[in-house]
């Protein structure tokens, strides 16, 4: 059961959390017994039903705790079965949690929403300014999977988080799939699940680097150098996917972009092999600018392991704009993608509770 704390009145008790280091530095909703009540019973679960440990803490992720994090990041209800979804991504074995809550890199999750819940569990923004302000269902379910983070895992700047510097999506980092307006199929599609599914993809990812590409309507092969571009950010010499290699990548497509290459006959899987080809450094580029790295006889690095650790999607406005996002590319699994699919149909009634 969750610590119980008592305090004169809500701003007092938005002071004891800060002072406990319980916050992410911005003022919270007092998680008070009933509203954490209604959290629970939104899940459709048991309050005590454990998802699993944390790192690096290692605290225990129950139903219960969850939701003391997701009333203090400001979510609805609705959201909260895309939260536990985010929950059970971030510990399972494969995405690293413990490495990367203690890593000097400035990696964070970022959540990627498929499927039916970006409306029924939100809506979660998918257009527009989707990783900015003013989208509460994307601002605050991000920000309850950062104070899972922080509570359950115990991370702590500079004590068990320790990112040099880290970045604004450690606040929050959640959007949706523009699936309605996106030429390719949904992402958890081509990862494996039905069109029905609600699935939450969660990938360890750095800030987003904007590329910029204008295009040519003349130039039929102009799309050559969207794909150039984009494999440049991606795989850009200073950064971890270009110098540790082998970790997960996310390449978020605005409409106009993925309509050039859309129209120039690629699918999702053929966008992923031609940037695969293109995100390498030549031995001269690692022996000149990474020599720490690069060895006796340094060979051509490729950046991925394969096509498959490049996550594409189509989100945001359209223009000249999209956004690529490196990764740690380090921990047992190089801290890879993980998809976990969102229970929403564990809804159950809610009943009028006092706040």
């Amino acid at each position: 059961m969750a610590e119980l704390l008592s305090a004169p009145d809500e701003a007092q008790a938005v002071e004891e959390l800060h002072l406990r280091g319980c916050t992410d530095g911005l003022p919270v909703i007092v998680p008070t017994r009933p509203r954490v009540a209604r959290m629970i019973l939104a899940s459709g679960m048991d309050a005590d039903l454990v998802l699993g440990t944390m790192g690096p803490g290692h605290g225990i992720a129950t139903i219960e705790n969850v939701a003391v994090a997701a009333v203090m990041a400001g979510c609805l209800p609705d959201y909260m079965p895309v939260v536990v979804a985010a929950v059970r991504a971030i510990i399972d074995p494969t995405f690293d949690l413990t490495e990367m809550q203690a890593t000097t890199h400035c990696t964070a999750p970022l959540m990627i929403v498929n499927g039916p819940a970006r409306q029924s569990c939100g809506p979660i923004a998918s257009g527009t300014g989707a990783l900015g302000p003013g989208h509460r269902a994307n601002a605050s379910i991000g920000r309850a999977l950062r104070l899972t983070m922080i509570n359950i895992g115990k991370a702590r700047p500079g004590v068990s988080d320790m990112a040099l510097l880290g970045h604004p999506g450690k606040f929050t980092y959640c959007l949706a799939e523009d699936e309605e307006n996106s030429p390719f199929p949904p992402l958890h599609v081509d990862l494996g699940f039905k069109a029905q599914d609600s699935v939450v993809t969660v990938v360890g990812a750095e800030a987003p680097h904007s590329v910029i590409y204008a295009g040519d309507a003349d130039d039929s092969g102009s799309y050559k150098i969207l794909l150039d571009l984009l494999a440049m950010a991606l795989a850009n010499a200073p950064s971890n996917n270009a110098i540790l290699t082998g970790g997960f990548a996310t390449v978020v497509l605005n409409p106009e972009h993925s309509d050039v290459l859309h129209r120039a006959g690629l699918s999702r899987q053929d966008i992923a092999s031609e940037l695969y080809e293109r995100c390498f450094l030549e031995p001269e580029t690692v022996r000149r600018l990474m020599s720490a790295f690069a060895g006796k006889n340094p060979k051509r690095q490729m950046a991925f392991r394969s096509p498959d650790q490049i996550l594409i999607l189509q989100a945001g406005g359209s223009g000249l704009y999209s956004m690529v996002m490196p990764s740690w590319c380090a921990g047992t699994h190089t801290n890879s993608a993980v998809s976990v699919k969102v229970e929403a149909d564990m809804f159950c009634e809610l009943p009028d509770l006092v706040s």
